[in-house]
């Protein structure tokens, strides 16, 4: 009799533990998708103002068209929803890079510098920008909670079950880890 109890009562606790580890992973996932959904309202509100953006600045940079053209592009691959999330981050990594590079070249441009248009556009993207790198930063810590969780033994063996998979984090290109020239900016 009391080894029966015994066996019934560790036969409970060990299914409490394993309910506990499923539900907090359930919770981790859903945090993942969270988090990824509050990046990406950020991430459409940048798409939104491309459109604007290329418009304005095409108005006075002919000669960037092939830039403007790839970054509209990627846009338009980016909103076609037929992205994962892995697809979406890399997408992602090139439109700042895309951005970036049409921020530089308005430089060469004094009239849409001071086009209030322009200027205003800037402002919201520079706004946006912001967003998007708290957002990311916020993405990248749940995930690797989430990543931990999954690793982490004895939730390992329940998160196989479950079928999660590790996720990708942002990655910041190695080309843009390395330090400004700040000489070649002024040529």
């Amino acid at each position: 009799m009391g080894t029966t109890v015994f066996i019934i009562g560790a036969a409970v606790l060990l299914l409490l533990i394993v309910i506990g580890m499923y539900n907090s992973l359930i919770r981790m996932r859903n945090e993942v998708d969270n988090a990824f959904g509050g990046m990406d309202v950020q991430l459409k509100k940048r798409y939104d103002l491309i459109p604007n953006l290329v418009a304005t600045v095409q108005q006075y940079a002919t000669h960037e068209k092939e830039l403007l053209t790839k970054v509209t592009e990627m846009r338009a691959k980016a909103t076609s929803g037929n992205l994962n999330a892995d697809e979406k981050v890399d997408l992602d990594n090139q439109i700042s890079a895309g951005m970036r590079s049409i921020m530089v070249s308005v430089e060469n441009y004094p009239d849409l510098k001071a086009n209030e248009n322009f200027l205003n556009l800037q402002r919201t993207l520079n706004e946006v920008e912001s967003q998007i790198s708290a957002s990311r930063r916020t993405y990248n810590a749940v995930i690797t909670d989430y990543n931990n969780a999954t690793q982490v033994f004895p939730k390992s063996i329940i998160a196989g079950m479950m079928g999660l998979k590790k996720k990708e984090v942002f990655v910041i290109p190695e080309t843009e880890r390395q330090n400004v020239n700040v000489k070649n900016l002024f040529n």
